[in-house]
């Protein structure tokens, strides 16, 4: 009787050691399927999803599977908050994330408890770790996110704006921030207006346009009075679709330029968008890049492009979800799938496209000083016509990485 219920007491104990609890490590994951920001979550959602379900049937991460519950939470930070905290208490070792206002919102809480997170959220805000820059407001240690951020990207615009505006002799372009008052289209509206005018356009005060889809013709009425040749587009989806729409009709002859979000075949249908411009960190989904057979039988794996082509938004979250996957493997291989383990696992490699990727990931390098995984930027112009929509890639910007816009 003693033996048995001492191999009973081994037994139980064995069950609950590190070796064995690592069969399996739990990863939150929050998208907007219903809320404001769905017409792109309900791309990068699923392609973050797929990619670790695929990861999951060719072994996991060394044959430790990946388990993932995923909450629609409608793009709410409190619910985003309250979520956080549920999956903490279930031992979550990592963070799929969603929005800017949400991801800044959890900045200190993932920091306390040492859960990466790899954010939908390309705020400059999340890429200074230490906050050695003085503007940043709150050290992100903890925070990644794949492609250039949305500054960069916004600068990146603005330096191909002031080549065009050469190339068109416009003495004096102006540049017009566009977006709602909101974490997200505001993240880069203060540093990218400082390098607009470093370049020489001048920038006009900010217009308000909300996020969701409305009649904007006052807000383009302004837009076309104040003479701006160059409107950045800080919003996405709907609200996108409205001010083309409705820019057109008061005939605000400027050149848009969306942020990454603000950019894809259906919004350039939808709106019946011309000459619009808009950066992008993949290919699109019929590109010849050699990664992109990974990307195809992933998606053939859940059936998610059956019926029609997903936007490229879906590639960046097979992206997102591949670097989280290589940082786990090493963890693994050097101490265990911790939090601090995959953090250290983020900073080992340079140039790093995750494997079978390549092409279709850009090559990005994330240290302990800086989480500017890329800065290298794609420019693409799209145009509906008879019927058909139109991209053409215009230029690749590589911005420097200058330590006063780390964090910025």
């Amino acid at each position: 009787m003693k033996q048995r219920i001492l191999a009973a007491t081994l037994a139980l104990a064995a069950a609950s050691s590190p070796a064995l609890a690592e069969d399996s490590v739990f990863v939150g994951h929050l998208v907007d399927y219903t809320g404001p920001t769905s017409f792109v979550s309900k791309f990068y959602g699923p392609g973050v999803r797929d990619a670790v379900d695929y990861i999951n049937s060719t072994g996991g991460i060394d044959g430790t599977k990946i388990e993932m519950e995923t909450i629609d939470y409608a793009y709410k930070v409190p619910q985003a908050i309250a979520n956080y905290k549920k999956w903490k208490s279930k031992g979550m070792i990592a963070l799929q994330g969603w929005g800017t206002g949400d991801t800044e919102a959890l900045i200190g809480f993932v920091a306390k408890d040492q859960v990466p997170v790899w954010s939908a959220s390309y705020s400059g805000h999340l890429t200074d770790p230490t906050g050695k820059n003085p503007k940043t407001k709150k050290p992100a240690p903890y925070n990644f996110f794949y492609g250039p951020s949305y500054t960069d990207a916004c600068r990146a615009l603005v330096q191909w704006a002031a080549g065009d505006a050469k190339e068109k002799g416009l003495s004096d372009p102006k540049f017009v921030h566009t977006g709602d008052n909101h974490p997200y289209p505001n993240a880069p509206k203060e540093g990218c207006a400082e390098y607009a005018a470093e370049l020489g356009l001048e920038v006009l005060p900010p217009v308000v346009v909300p996020l969701g889809p409305g009649d904007f013709k006052a807000q383009c009425l302004t837009i076309k009075e104040s003479g701006a040749n160059y409107a950045y587009v800080g919003n996405l989806g709907g609200s996108v679709i409205s001010l083309l729409k409705s820019c057109n009709t008061v005939g605000a002859d400027v050149t848009y330029m969306g942020n990454v979000w603000a950019g894809d075949h259906l919004t350039i249908k939808a709106a019946e968008a011309q000459n619009y411009v808009f950066p992008t960190a993949t290919p699109f989904w019929d590109a010849a890049a050699d990664g992109m057979a990974l990307v195809y039988k992933i998606a053939d794996m859940s059936g998610f492009a059956k019926d029609s082509k997903p936007t490229h938004h879906y590639i960046r979250g097979v992206c997102s979800a591949f670097y989280m996957k290589e940082a786990m493997e090493w963890a693994k291989a050097n101490g265990g799938i911790t939090g601090e383990n995959i953090k250290k696992g983020m900073y080992v490699n340079q140039d790093w496209v995750p494997k079978g990727l390549e092409g279709v990931c850009l090559p990005s390098t994330w240290t302990p000083e800086d989480h500017r995984g890329s800065t290298v930027v794609s420019i693409n112009k799209g145009s509906f016509d008879d019927g058909a929509v139109n991209i053409e890639r215009i230029a690749e910007m590589t911005l420097p990485r200058r330590d006063d816009w780390v964090g910025y």
